[in-house]
């Protein structure tokens, strides 16, 4: 029976080393019908309904490759996890670290209310149609990025080759408790802080994704660029939010370059 949220998506990060020592005990004739079955694998999870698999090739030893899953079934997303772990033969693909989290709405974003009530405060006549259709853009857009959210349209490698990954929490310290903000106080400093990303619109193409009681920390920050200097100075940027400075924890992070089955395999050196 499937496993469905309310909303959104279930989203998995995979990365994994290769044993070559158990890659090279397969005869020519096995790495030929393993190469196969890895692209076969690919292709049918690619091919599952609502479903997107990205493939990277993942740079310094923390993994060889990796995988970024998203899928509206989480028995889907199980089943593919454990073929993806298996696709190139027993023991030789070994998971170094995975992260499972789901898209979601954000809870930090301007409303209606607090949309009118703003343009109320710059002058703008609530009686006015002027007013009406500002509101009505803002509806609109509001919609759209809320379904982006959730059900999001991933970066292609042409575009987007160079890929980051990075989970992230809030603070609980004492006199740095996030979660002790009221959230009139949290909106406007996260509000603040979205502001530093539309600065890098066309440059970096980021999804934040929630994974509360699902892994060890609260999100998982996924971003796209052309460059890795583009990645370099977002996150450098952010740093000196307030947001950042004061609540945010970081965890490990992990930088690849997206590329499809064939390129993949050739730059594992198993061609």
């Amino acid at each position: 029976m499937p496993i469905l949220p309310t909303e959104g998506r279930h989203l998995l990060h995979l990365f994994l080393r290769v044993d070559y020592s158990s890659w090279n005990d397969f005869s020519q004739e096995e790495q030929i019908k393993q190469r196969s079955s890895f692209g076969k694998i690919i292709a049918e999870i690619q091919a599952l309904p609502q479903t997107t698999l990205l493939s990277f090739s993942m740079l310094t030893p923390k993994a060889d490759l990796g995988f970024m899953l998203i899928t509206p079934d989480l028995q889907e997303l199980d089943r593919a996890s454990k073929r993806l772990e298996r696709s190139l033969g027993d023991g030789v693909l070994l998971p170094t670290f995975s992260w499972l989290s789901m898209t979601e709405r954000s809870e930090y974003g301007m409303n209606e209310q607090e949309y009118a009530l703003k343009l109320k405060e710059e002058g703008d006549d609530p009686a006015t149609p002027d007013f009406e259709e500002k509101i009505q853009a803002f509806g609109d857009r509001i919609a759209k990025y809320t379904q982006e959210r959730l059900y999001p349209t991933l970066p292609q490698a042409e575009e987007w080759p160079v890929f980051c990954f990075y989970p992230m929490s809030k603070r609980r310290d004492v006199g740095q408790n996030w979660y002790a903000l009221s959230l009139e106080a949290r909106k406007k400093l996260m509000q603040g802080h979205a502001m530093v990303g539309r600065r890098y619109a066309g440059r970096v193409r980021q999804l934040i994704t929630g994974s509360t009681g699902l892994d060890d920390q609260e999100w998982g920050v996924s971003l796209f660029a052309k460059t890795t200097s583009s990645i370099k100075e977002i996150v450098y940027e952010m740093r000196f939010d307030e947001v950042s400075v004061h609540y945010a924890q970081f965890g490990e992070f992990f930088i690849g370059i997206q590329m499809g089955v064939q390129q993949l395999l050739e730059r594992l050196g198993m061609l």
